[in-house]
């Protein structure tokens, strides 16, 4: 096949540097560790809907003159670099830049890289001296997209962001760096400004400081353009973007070659199949563009849930204490932290006003059924309120209890406390957290009021939520302080 061939009719011609999925074996556990390399690098590839993609795959020991687009190509001997050597001069001869697409880094792989460098993966540029390293970054990194994309890189970013990769895939901070660099090598210390290799790199994801996870580098004469992504990626997904994002925006006259479905040649379109297309496109912008505010929208909400439902139904201490101050806050309280304000144990954990309703709460846990010794707690700091903050009297108290929070909380008794005689000697009301979580996620803010201190608010006459079996009606307050 000449460096002019065409490929099957309608599919585009792409190099993958490993040996056909389809012809490797699973090797012997007892093989060589390059055996079982190999046989990985192939599995990454061995699902990918080629045809349905609109492409079909050159392997290693095949002709690659004739591809438009280059995937992990290697440069080592009898790896791929006599294929990859061929693709380039391929795309030379037609006067195409060469197209291609790297991955960063080895999920598989979290291991120490060199203790001389803060780099633990790379992508070198064989035909360049320079290289791209990258650092991988900790577990839940903040990634998002660069600003003032062309349409094909923001649609790799939105498809590698979104939808393409397992939410615990790592993610590589990429920087230009020279290869041939000693403190790479770890031979010794590096020069102050190393040089880097020539060309731009475009930033298309980037983490919280900026720094690119996904980037497309283009070296300094346009010969080579260069999609540097993250290791764990879907590869029918990357496929489908080669075809249908990067060659029309970088090489269309791929497309135009094999009379692909996706080359989208203008001036011969008909004014339907215009108006068609710019629909299409206008559509499938508005939905990328749609689900990435929606997605926006939802890690906002819950992050602003999270908290107080973790905190709710499963904490105790300080995070349980803090997730009730949210709630009261949220319901119209002032409240105050006791423990901070006085000191741990001195006195119940809150104080919540409203209006003229000073109200002491105290926050407990129990893994198991609520000790009904927890109401000694909250009698105790009743008892010494006055002489710790004299001219200060409080109007109400309650308890909140966050009880068996080692159970699902659907199979949580409703009610703190069942025996009867106890409930009805009680002169405040016993609050289940789970009741609180179900008032606050509803903004049913009334009947947090009302719970909390004992007695309906003026012109509230709704009854408190059903979803976790709520009393009708808070417990009347009794007198218990003088």
């Amino acid at each position: 096949m000449t460096a002019h061939s065409q490929g099957p009719n309608g599919l585009v011609l792409v190099h993958a540097a490993v040996q056909n999925p389809a012809e490797m074996a699973e090797p012997d556990p007892q093989a060589a560790g390059d055996e079982h390399r190999r046989f990985a690098a192939s599995a990454k590839y061995a699902d990918i809907s080629w045809s349905a993609s609109g492409a079909e795959p050159r392997w290693l020991g095949m002709d690659t003159s004739a591809c438009a687009v280059a995937i992990n190509p290697s440069h080592f001997a009898s790896r791929g670099a006599d294929e990859f050597e061929r693709f380039l001069s391929g795309a030379a001869s037609r006067g195409e830049p060469a197209l291609i697409i790297a991955t960063m880094g080895n999920a598989d792989d979290d291991g120490p890289w060199n203790v001389f460098d803060r780099y633990d993966a790379s992508v070198h540029f064989p035909k360049f001296t320079g290289a791209i390293a990258g650092k991988r970054l900790p577990v839940g990194a903040d990634i998002s997209l660069a600003p003032d994309l062309d349409a094909a890189d923001r649609d790799l970013g939105l498809r590698l962001r979104l939808r393409n990769r397992p939410a615990d895939a790592p993610w590589w901070a990429m920087a230009l760096r020279q290869p041939s660099a000693p403190h790479i090598l770890g031979s010794g210390h590096a020069p102050a400004h190393p040089p880097t290799p020539p060309g731009e790199l475009v930033p298309i994801l980037v983490d919280s400081l900026g720094e690119p996870v996904v980037a497309r580098w283009t070296s300094g004469d346009g010969a080579q353009i260069w999609y540097l992504i993250p290791d764990s990626v879907d590869w029918t997904t990357v496929v489908d973007w080669i075809v249908q994002r990067a060659l029309p925006a970088h090489v269309p006259a791929a497309l135009r070659r094999v009379r692909s479905v996706h080359s989208l040649d203008a001036d011969l379109e008909t004014p339907a199949e215009t108006q068609a297309r710019v629909a299409l496109e206008e559509l499938e912008r508005r939905y990328i563009e749609d689900k990435a505010r929606f997605q926006a929208d939802l890690e906002r909400a819950l992050q602003e849930a999270e908290p107080v439902r973790s905190g709710l139904l499963y904490g105790t201490g300080d995070e349980l204490a803090d997730a009730v101050a949210m709630v009261l806050r949220a319901a119209g309280f002032t409240v105050t932290d006791l423990d901070g304000e006085l000191g741990d144990t001195k006195s119940a954990d809150l104080l919540a006003v409203l209006d003229q309703e000073r109200c002491l709460i105290e926050v407990k846990s129990a893994s198991g059924a609520a000790p009904e010794k927890l109401v000694s707690y909250l009698q105790r700091h009743l008892k010494t309120w006055p002489q710790l903050c004299p001219g200060q009297p409080v109007t109400c108290s309650a308890l909140v209890v966050n009880h068996q929070h080692r159970l699902d909380p659907a199979q949580r008794p409703a009610e703190v406390y069942q025996r009867k005689e106890f409930v009805d000697a009680l002169t405040f009301p016993v609050l289940a957290t789970g009741q609180l979580f179900d008032w606050w996620r509803n903004k049913d803010w009334p009947t947090v009021r009302a719970a909390v201190l004992g007695h309906p608010q003026p012109g509230h006459t709704s009854k408190p939520s059903t979803a976790q079996n709520a009393p009708e009606s808070p417990r009347p307050r009794r007198p218990w302080f003088h």
